[in-house]
């Protein structure tokens, strides 16, 4: 009887539904094709709710945030039945017979209205609270409603009663900018709603019928009054018996408030500047973007991608990442204890020598969450620290030549360049190792040269140097003079090269998953083999005498092996150490957004300090 009356009301409504569009002139053109428009606009397959995205450290534990507002899913197998059972009894009793409204209760909203020039009462169902929630917003006028009523009844079309009731839970609001039951769970008591007491679950389903009123931080003691109310509810029904009612009132409620996760500020918006990247290298943006004949249709791919990410983001993915939070609150405050003069910037990056993955990253002096990060988007001239790269480890792959093969160290021209060593030095003849760990430039020059230019760059080509241009091939590179620079990330990665002479491209993400675990991204980078076991052995003694009695020195620790290479820039513009322990892989650059001259702080030696800091 109640669905035919049901049935019997849809078709009164829809009479005085058209009428009343004809009428309005805002609404004229919803008519034609409305129900077309409607099972378009009422699919399924095309619902995206705006669900919170999580980044997870190497323990798996979260530890920042991405999209607001805060919002968990929680599939219908996930939830237990007695939060169902109560939200039915409470919200609609009739759900699982009536065709998306219940008539019944619209008549009785209909003459409880009628007293009044405003919408008092709703007398709506599940369905069409999910229909508001989804398609139509808050809005109470009487248009609104009827729409409501159309929408609600193609929702019972589309969806089974336990599709519908399981995204009316992951929908509605919980107040204080909850949507969800997991997430208002997770939010209130710090659990997830599996986890939860009964008394627990009917606490939280006291919310949403009046999320102001019983909002349950600001009023806690109206919500137990409804919490008990939704009980006695549930023992009318027969759901439960007096005994258990009388039993869950009495359960103490402690509320444990979630606050927003947002740590490690600097890691996380690299994270999500990786992930980026990710997306576009795994749904082919990148080659496209590579390919675009104009600036135009460049710029037109570039706007598609940023809608990708936002989509993935929203659709409340978990970045599984490599973070080491010990290690990332240590470079963290060795970084900002190193930078204690006014204005003074730098940044850091630390490999796992095993994994080849970061596992700290810092950005800049008391880094902000999104400002700009000097870590990766800080590129700068490296100094003296790209000799291993590009003279050291090519000549000696080249050659084959000893460690304590002897070259000149005094002043030696190229034509109309000609560099001088720090101080004027005139070094006369040392060996391989002692030129590097003093880093003595005419030596330097004397060895780029013997390998060739073109040689010399094809090395480091190897490496994901972003910025690298044709007129980088001078014979200036070889004591860090480069057009556009590098940056402190690209340097240590590279660096990774001399842990075994392989190379792997270093990221933050291990993958990427769905809500249920199904990993939709993760790299794919392969192994490349740069430097020969021999090279590779050479370069390592080679690094640890300039830790040892180099320029490294100041940045030493006792460690089974360390490897130190510094740079300074000209002027004193960037101060640079890359080296690497037993275990990790660590670069730091110090210098000024605005690039001035640091000689005077030269001998406080702040990029040692930190590094040393780091990594002892």
């Amino acid at each position: 009887m109640r669905v035919f009356a049901g049935f019997l009301t849809v078709i009164c409504f829809m009479a005085l539904f058209f009428t009343s569009l004809f009428f309005t002139t805002e609404e004229v053109a919803k008519v034609q094709g409305f129900q077309d428009e409607l099972e378009d606009t009422v699919n399924t397959d095309q619902l995206n709710l705006n669900k919170t995205s999580l980044l997870l450290d190497k323990d798996g534990n979260v530890f920042s945030e991405v999209n607001r507002p805060f919002r968990l899913y929680a599939e219908d197998e996930k939830i237990p039945p007695f939060v169902k059972e109560i939200l039915v009894a409470s919200e609609d009793q009739h759900f699982y017979e009536h065709v998306g409204f219940d008539a019944g209760a619209i008549l009785r909203a209909v003459v409880k209205n009628l007293v009044f020039t405003h919408i008092q009462q709703g007398g709506s169902t599940i369905t069409q609270q999910l229909a508001r929630n989804l398609y139509l917003g808050q809005e109470k006028t009487y248009n609104r409603k009827l729409t409501e009523l159309f929408y609600a009844h193609e929702i019972e079309r589309s969806m089974s009663k336990d599709e519908i009731l399981e995204l009316y839970l992951n929908v509605i609001y919980f107040s204080n900018g909850v949507y969800g039951i997991e997430t208002a769970s997770q939010y209130y008591f710090q659990k997830s709603v599996s986890e939860l007491n009964k008394a627990e679950m009917a606490f939280l389903a006291s919310i949403p019928n009046n999320p102001g009123k019983y909002d349950p931080v600001d009023h806690f003691d109206q919500t137990k009054i409804r919490q008990e109310r939704l009980l006695d509810i549930l023992v009318d029904g027969k759901k439960l018996s007096k005994e258990d009612s009388d039993k869950l009132k009495d359960v103490p409620i402690k509320l444990n408030i979630r606050k927003k996760i947002d740590r490690f500020p600097d890691y996380a918006f690299y994270v999500e500047e990786e992930l980026r990247e990710l997306i576009s290298l795994h749904e082919g943006y990148k080659t496209k973007i590579e390919k675009a004949s104009s600036p135009q249709e460049k710029e037109q791919i570039i706007q598609k991608l940023n809608q990708r990410v936002e989509s993935v983001i929203a659709s409340g993915v978990r970045i599984q990442t490599a973070l080491d939070p010990a290690l990332q609150k240590k470079s963290v405050n060795a970084l900002n204890n190193g930078l204690n003069l006014d204005k003074l910037q730098g940044a850091s990056v630390t490999i796992d020598n095993e994994t080849r993955r970061i596992a700290a990253l810092t950005g800049g002096k008391e880094y902000q969450k999104y400002n700009f990060n000097h870590a990766f988007q800080a590129y700068r001239q490296p100094g003296s620290s790209i000799k291993p790269l590009l003279v050291y480890a090519p000549y000696l792959e080249k050659t084959g030549a000893s460690i304590y093969e002897k070259v000149s160290a005094d002043n030696y021209c190229i034509g109309e360049y000609c560099p001088i060593n720090y101080g004027g030095v005139q070094a006369g003849t040392v060996t391989l190792t002692q030129s590097l760990a003093q880093s003595y430039n005419t030596s330097a020059l004397r060895l780029m040269e013997k390998v060739g230019v073109k040689e010399a760059f094809n090395k480091l080509s190897a490496f994901s140097f972003e910025r690298l241009s044709g007129k980088d091939r001078t014979y200036a590179a070889a004591i860090g003079g480069f057009t556009n620079g590098l940056s402190p990330l690209e340097m240590t990665d590279a660096y990774t090269s001399f842990i075994d002479g392989s190379y792997t491209r270093s990221h933050a993400i291990v993958n990427v998953t769905d809500g249920n675990g199904k990993v939709l991204y993760k790299w794919k980078d392969e192994s490349k083999q740069v430097w020969s076991k021999d090279t590779t052995k050479k370069m390592r003694q080679m690094l640890a005498g300039a830790a040892v009695n180099g320029t490294g020195k100041a940045a030493y620790v006792s460690k089974p092996y360390v490897g130190i290479k510094t740079g300074t820039t000209n002027n004193y513009h960037d101060y640079w150490v890359l080296g690497l322990t037993s275990d990790y892989t660590t670069g730091v650059w110090v210098g000024h957004d605005i690039p001035q001259n640091m000689s005077r702080i030269e001998q406080l030696r702040p990029s040692h300090k930190i590094w040393q800091n780091i990594m002892k």
